[in-house]
């Protein structure tokens, strides 16, 4: 059906490769190991419509508390 390459026949195509290149052209061969996948950063809740209204409702009791603090100590 088809020509299948297995890893070692690839791995050793690849080695001649490199050692061609270093005779031929005299260069340099640098292999790079995999990088790590990247840091997953925590997950954050995003605040829908009812947390909007929340976090409001909560900025206007306190606006209310410190005013009356303010009226009571001054």
């Amino acid at each position: 059906m088809g020509n299948y390459v297995t890893k070692d026949e690839l791995r050793a195509e690849l080695e001649r490769q490199a050692q061609r290149y270093k005779d031929v052209y005299g260069g340099e061969v640098i292999t790079y190991a995999a990088q790590p996948d990247p840091e997953r950063k925590p997950w954050r809740k995003k605040a829908n419509l009812l947390d909007q209204a929340f976090e409001k409702e909560l900025v206007k009791i306190e606006k209310e508390l410190q005013t009356k603090a303010d009226e009571a100590s001054g």
